[in-house]
């Protein structure tokens, strides 16, 4: 049963490692060229269903947004078919390494992250005028057994996944 666990952790380990490296095998060739290289910043997308018109009255986009300042690029543009705006942000830097990005990402300081926060809270202000937010105070009280999901909670609002 020991072999199993420690098998088991060695994989883990293994595919923690690939994710935090950039990982061979899914088009990244991050070993031939080096890590120290130059990447495109990433577009970031949200789909609002208002007209461009509601989205930026009068050039100024929602705070969310607006308190990113200089560092983002932000366009707006009518979404196909007819089905509201879309909003596109990405930083105007995007050179990072890849190690140097988890640990920003792990750490809660990543600006893709802010991006993300920013863009989802700007969506939910245009659409219905609020930021949404999970339950609280929860229903249950503080445990060892709910930590791990009030982590996920909050690292749900950065990473837009949970």
């Amino acid at each position: 049963m020991r072999w199993l666990i420690g098998g088991g952790a060695v994989v883990a380990g293994g595919m923690v490692a690939r994710r935090l490296l950039g990982g061979a095998g899914r088009g990244n060739d991050h070993w031939q060229r080096g890590q120290a290289q130059r990447r495109e910043p990433r577009w970031h997308v949200a789909t609002v269903n208002r007209p461009p018109s509601d989205v930026a009255p009068g050039g100024r986009f929602p705070e969310p947004l607006a308190g990113l300042g200089d560092a983002v690029e932000v366009q707006v543009r009518p979404a196909p078919g007819d089905r509201g705006t879309e909003i596109a942000v990405r930083l105007r830097d995007g050179a990072r390494l890849p190690v140097a990005a988890a640990a920003r990402r792990a750490t809660g300081r990543d600006p893709e992250q802010a991006i993300r926060a920013a863009l989802r809270e700007s969506k939910q202000l245009i659409e219905t005028s609020e930021v949404l937010r999970p339950d609280y105070p929860p229903t249950t009280e503080p445990t060892p057994v709910n930590k791990p999901l009030r982590m996920a909670t909050r690292q749900g609002r950065r990473e837009g996944r949970l």
